[in-house]
């Protein structure tokens, strides 16, 4: 009996093992929902699919969320998102590099007035340079005017209008340039009073934050330092603004 027990147990073990290997592995399914809305359960997705799917288990538990291949207009949407960003936050690193360096250059606003008044005389003595200059040529063009006048009939020398077409030339170069140094000192004040505006706006924010009560910044009392830039005309935090 004992013999025959085991026997049957050797065969059945036989079976299951056989049942076992022959029988195909259970495969992953999926449940997704076809463009007419109706939910279908397989064994893989179909192609192309364009909605989001679910993965389950043999228990039939979803254990996985399968969002579809985003198309070519998100990709581009996504990497313009991507490009804006990117370029917002080096517009901030500027901006916040031009603070630094302004609260860093100046305590108080009779600083940024002592550097736009520096600035702006710098400027308007290349102007009264100039404007020297172009009276000497003036004078030296009237002489030759006066001069002109005794050649007669036979006309100037070659010297004479080459000297005289020097000086027109001149006279130009000379003109355009008060006209650009006026500009740049246009230029120079809108900078520094940006800069003023900024500087006060910085300063709140830094009270504000230490928990100081609002006070009128600058004032007689204030001390005022030197340029920080050594020379020519202290460079304004705001240039590229």
């Amino acid at each position: 009996m004992n013999t025959i027990r085991t026997l049957r147990c050797a065969a059945a073990v036989l079976a299951t093992g056989a049942f076992a290997i022959g029988a195909p592995a259970l495969a992953a399914t999926y449940k997704w929902v076809d463009e007419k809305g109706v939910v279908h359960y397989t064994d893989k997705l179909p192609e192309g699919q364009d909605k989001t799917s679910v993965e389950l288990n043999k228990q039939g538990v979803p254990i996985r969320r399968i969002e579809p291949p985003p198309s070519a207009e998100a990709r581009r949407a996504k990497a313009a998102e991507e490009e804006r960003q990117k370029q917002l936050a080096r517009e901030r690193e500027v901006v916040d590099r031009r603070d630094r360096a302004l609260m860093s250059s100046y305590t108080s606003e009779d600083e940024i007035e002592l550097a736009r008044n520096r600035a702006l005389a710098t400027i308007d003595t290349q102007v009264q340079s100039a404007q020297a200059y172009s009276s000497q040529l003036s004078k030296r063009r009237k002489e030759l005017d006066t001069k002109r006048a005794t050649f007669g009939d036979k006309g100037a020398p070659p010297a004479f209008e080459r000297e005289m077409e020097s000086i027109e030339s001149e006279l130009a170069k000379q003109d355009a340039l008060i006209a650009e140094k006026k500009r740049e000192s246009a230029a120079v004040t809108a900078r520094y009073d940006a800069d003023r505006q900024r500087w006060r706006e910085l300063k709140a924010i830094s009270d504000a934050k230490e928990g100081n009560a609002p006070k009128e910044v600058g004032g007689s009392g204030t001390a005022v330092r030197g340029p920080t830039h050594g020379g020519g005309n202290p460079p304004s935090t705001s240039a590229t603004r």
